[in-house]
C-alpha cells in the first residue's frame, strides 16, 4: 500500500471518515458552515443573530430593557401613577369635602364611611389624606422640573465652555450649598403670606439647582472629551450642534437619576416646612399641616398622625425606589 503523500492535492491528514462531510466547503472552509449552523441555532432558540447583522441597542433602549424586568421599578411606578391620578382626581376614591368639619366628632375613631376617623376639628382624616396628595405631588414635580432645568442649563454650559463662567458658577453654587435648608426656609418663607404652593416651589428650586448643576457640569466635562465629540469638532461642527446633538444626550442620564431621587426629598422637605408653619398654610390641604396638627394629640388620637405620616412615607419611598431602579439601569457598572 503506497504511503500518503502530503504534497498531493486533496490530501487529508485525518484520512477518510465522517469528517469529510464538512471538508468540501467554499472559500471560508469549515468556518462558513459553523457560522451558518450557529446563526440557524440562534434563530431556532428565538434569539437575535450573533453575526455582524445583529443590531446593537442604545443606552436608553438597553435601560428600558432592564427596567421592564425590575420588580422594584414596576412596583414604584404603579404606586407613583396611583398617587398622580388621585392627586388630579381625588374624588375618584374620596367623595367628601376635606374642609367640611363637625366639631361634635372631634378625635373620634373610625366609623362606617370614615375609615381613618376624625381630627381635632372634626374633619375626615381619610378625605384630607387623599386630598393632601395633590399639594405634595405638585410641589415635588414642579420643584424637580425647575431645579433640573435650571441646574442642567447652567451646569451644562459651564462645563462645556469652561473659563471664568465655570469658576463663577462653582463659587455661587458653593454659597448656596452653605445655606442650611430648614433655616433658609424659616427665613425666606416666614415673610411670604401666600397660601399657594408656588413660594415653596420657588424656595426649593432656589436651593436645589446647585446640586443638579454640579452633576450636569461633571457629566458634560466627561462627555465632551470623548472621541466622537472631537471628531465632530474636527469636521467643523459648531458649539451649539455639538452641545445639543452629541454632548447633552450622553450627559443627561446622571441628571435624570439624581432628579428622580431628589423628587422624593423635595416632597419630604415641603412636609417639613409645612410642619414648622412656614410652608403651605391653611386652607391648603397638606400632609405636613395635618401632621403638625396631630403632633400634640399623638397620645389621645394617634390615628390623626398615623395616616398622613404613612402616606408621606410611602410616597417618598416610592420615588426613592424609582430613582434607585433608574440608576441601576443607566449605569452599566452596577449591572
Amino acid at each position: 500500500m503506497p504511503e500518503p503523500d502530503p504534497e498531493r492535492a486533496g490530501y487529508d491528514p485525518l484520512g477518510p471518515g465522517p469528517h469529510e462531510s464538512i471538508a468540501p466547503t467554499g472559500q471560508g472552509g469549515a468556518m462558513d458552515l459553523a457560522l451558518e449552523e450557529g446563526e440557524s441555532l440562534e434563530k431556532e432558540l428565538g434569539g437575535a443573530p450573533a453575526g455582524p447583522q445583529a443590531k446593537a441597542r442604545s443606552l436608553w433602549s438597553d435601560a428600558w430593557h432592564q427596567l421592564r424586568r425590575n420588580p422594584v421599578f414596576l412596583v414604584s411606578t404603579l404606586l407613583i401613577l396611583f398617587l398622580v391620578v388621585i392627586s388630579i382626581w381625588p374624588q375618584l376614591i374620596a367623595s367628601g369635602d376635606p374642609l367640611q368639619c363637625d366639631l361634635s366628632k372631634s378625635q373620634q375613631g373610625s366609623s362606617p364611611g370614615h375609615p381613618f376617623g376624625y381630627d381635632t376639628q372634626g374633619c375626615d382624616v381619610y378625605t384630607r389624606t387623599v386630598y393632601g396628595a395633590r399639594a405634595s405631588i405638585t410641589v415635588g414635580i414642579c420643584a424637580t422640573l425647575g431645579a433640573a432645568l435650571l441646574g442642567s442649563a447652567l451646569g451644562g454650559l459651564a462645563g462645556f465652555f469652561g473659563g471664568w463662567g465655570d469658576a463663577l458658577l462653582s463659587r455661587v453654587a458653593d454659597i448656596f450649598f452653605g445655606i442650611p435648608v430648614v433655616l433658609g426656609g424659616l427665613v425666606f418663607l416666614s415673610v411670604v403670606t401666600s397660601t399657594t404652593v408656588w413660594p415653596v416651589v420657588g424656595f426649593i428650586v432656589l436651593l436645589g439647582w446647585p446640586q443638579l448643576a454640579r452633576i450636569a457640569r461633571g457629566s458634560v466635562i466627561t462627555a465632551k472629551q470623548n472621541d466622537y465629540v472631537q471628531a465632530a469638532r474636527a469636521l467643523g461642527a459648531g458649539n451649539g450642534r455639538m452641545l445639543l446633538r452629541h454632548v447633552a444626550p450622553n450627559a443627561i442620564a446622571p441628571v435624570i437619576v439624581v432628579a428622580t431621587i431628589a423628587l422624593g426629598t423635595y416632597i419630604a422637605l415641603e412636609a417639613t416646612l409645612s410642619f414648622l408653619g412656614v410652608g403651605l398654610r391653611p386652607p391648603t390641604v397638606s400632609w405636613g399641616i395635618d401632621i403638625s396638627n396631630a403632633a400634640s394629640q399623638i397620645r389621645n388620637a394617634p390615628h390623626m398622625l398615623l395616616y398622613p405620616a404613612g402616606a408621606l412615607s410611602v410616597t417618598v419611598l416610592a420615588f426613592i425606589m424609582l430613582g434607585d431602579a433608574v440608576r441601576d439601569a443607566l449605569d452599566p457598572k452596577l449591572r
